[in-house]
C-alpha cells in the first residue's frame, strides 16, 4: 500500500510459499514468476476437455493492511455463520473458493469440461504490477508464462460480489500533484511564499471541479458518475519555517466510455484558468482502465445461469470499485467479477465473509468450468 516495509511477514511471499506447496502435493502443473522483490504471480493449470475453452480464474494474495482492526486480523475465527479475519472478504474468501473448485476438478476430471488456468496474483492493492505482468505477457514476444502461453478465452475475477456478476466498473487514476513556494523564517512570513496557502486554493478549486464533475458528462447506468477526491496532503518541515512545498493525492474515478488520458489535462486545465500560479502534476502511479459491459455479454449470461442452478437468480450489476477484470479486458479477454462476500465487509475494522456463500461459490466456480465446455 506504498509503504516502506521490511522483513518476512510483509508482501506475499508466505502465502505465494503455501500456493506453490499446495499445487506441488495436488500434483497439477504450476509456476512462480517473481514480479517484484518478495512479490509473485502464482499460476496452476487443469487440463480439460481438448477443443473445450481456456478459462482463467484470478484472485488476488494480498490484503490492505490491519491497521484499527478491532478483531485479531491473522486469526480466523467462525462465529454466526461467518468468518472473521484480515482479508476474509477480501479477497482469501474468494480465492479458497477458487482453490476448492480448482482441487475439485482436478479429483473429479469432469467431461467435458473447460481447461482452468487459477492465476494467484500480486500487488492488486496497491499498483497492480501483478495483473500487468501477467495481461502484458499475451502480447510479448515471448511469453515468460509456461502455463498460459496465449491469452485465456474468458475470464472470472474473484472479488465480493454477493454472487452477482460485475460486468462493469469504474477505473482509477491516481496522481500527486504540487505546490511551491519560497521559505522564510516564521516571524517574517511577508519575506516568503507560503506553499501551503496556495495548495489551499488549489483545493478550494478542486472542491469546485469534483462538485461540477459528475453533471458535466451521462452517468454509466451501472457505475453512476465520474468522481473526483483529494484523499492525502503534506506540507512544510517545521512550525516555524514558512513552507515552500506543498503536496496532495488526488484520486479521480474514471466510468465506462471516458478516456482515463484525459483526466490529469482536464485537471490541469481547470486549475491554469483559475489561478495565477503554477502547480506541477506528476505522472500518474495508478491508472486503471474502467470495465466496459460491452463485451461480456454472453459470458456473464451463461455465468448466470450456473450462479442460478447453485444459489437461485442473480444480476448483472455495475460498481464504483476497481478490479483486474478491466486489466484482462483491455488485454482482449471477455471478463467479469464474481465471488463470495459484500463489498460492504472489505477493509473494515472486523472484516468477515458468510461461510453459506463461500461454499456456494466454490459450487459455482466449479460448475462453471463444466458448463463453459458445453457451449
Amino acid at each position: 500500500m506504498g509503504r516502506a516495509v521490511t522483513g518476512p511477514e510483509f508482501y506475499e511471499g508466505r502465502l505465494s510459499d503455501y500456493l506453490c506447496r499446495l499445487f506441488q502435493e495436488w500434483n497439477v502443473p504450476w509456476e512462480r514468476l517473481e514480479v517484484a522483490p518478495q512479490r509473485a504471480n502464482v499460476l496452476a493449470r487443469w487440463e480439460g476437455t481438448p477443443g473445450a475453452p481456456v478459462l482463467l480464474y484470478d484472485a488476488h494474495q494480498d490484503t490492505v493492511p490491519a491497521d484499527g482492526m478491532v478483531i485479531p486480523p491473522f486469526e480466523p475465527t467462525i462465529s454466526r455463520g461467518r468468518l472473521f479475519g484480515r482479508g476474509a472478504c477480501d479477497v482469501k474468501g474468494g480465492l479458497a473458493a477458487m482453490l476448492a473448485a480448482f482441487a475439485r476438478l482436478a479429483q473429479t476430471r469432469p467431461t467435458p469440461c473447460a481447461t482452468v488456468v487459477l492465476s494467484c496474483t500480486c500487488d492488486e492493492e496497491a499498483t497492480s504490477l501483478g495483473i500487468q505482468h501477467l495481461t502484458g505477457a499475451w502480447s510479448a514476444a515471448e511469453n515468460c508464462y509456461r502455463l498460459l502461453s496465449r491469452r485465456p478465452d474468458y475470464a472470472v475475477i474473484a472479488e465480493p460480489t454477493q454472487l452477482d456478476v460485475v460486468v462493469a466498473h469504474r477505473g482509477a487514476v491516481r496522481w500527486k500533484l504540487h505546490t511551491r513556494g519560497r521559505a522564510c523564517h516564521s516571524s517574517r512570513p511577508q519575506d516568503g511564499v507560503n506553499a501551503i496557502y496556495r495548495m489551499g486554493r488549489v483545493l478550494r478549486e478542486l472542491e469546485a471541479y469534483a462538485a461540477a464533475l459528475p453533471a458535466s458528462r451521462p452517468e454509466h447506468p451501472l457505475c453512476g458518475p465520474a468522481t473526483l477526491s483529494v484523499g492525502l496532503i503534506s506540507g512544510g518541515s517545521s512550525v516555524n519555517v514558512v513552507p515552500d512545498a506543498c503536496t496532495i493525492e488526488i484520486d479521480r474515478r474514471v466510468i465506462p466510455g471516458e478516456r482515463r488520458e484525459d483526466a490529469i489535462p482536464a485537471v490541469a486545465e481547470w486549475l491554469q484558468e483559475r489561478l495565477d500560479f503554477p502547480v506541477t502534476h506528476e505522472a500518474p502511479y495508478v491508472f486503471s482502465p474502467p470495465l466496459d459491459d460491452d463485451r461480456n455479454g454472453p459470458l456473464s449470461d451463461r455465468l448466470l445461469a450456473s450462479i442460478a442452478a447453485a444459489a437461485g437468480p442473480h444480476r448483472k450489476i455495475g460498481v464504483a470499485y476497481g478490479t483486474h477484470a478491466s486489466r484482462v479486458a483491455q488485454a482482449g479477454v471477455p471478463a467479469v467479477v464474481f465471488g463470495p462476500g459484500d463489498i460492504a465487509q472489505a477493509h473494515t475494522e472486523d472484516e468477515w465473509i458468510d461461510l453459506e456463500q463461500l461454499q456456494q461459490a466454490t459450487d459455482i466456480y466449479a460448475q462453471f468450468a463444466v458448463d463453459m465446455a458445453k457451449l
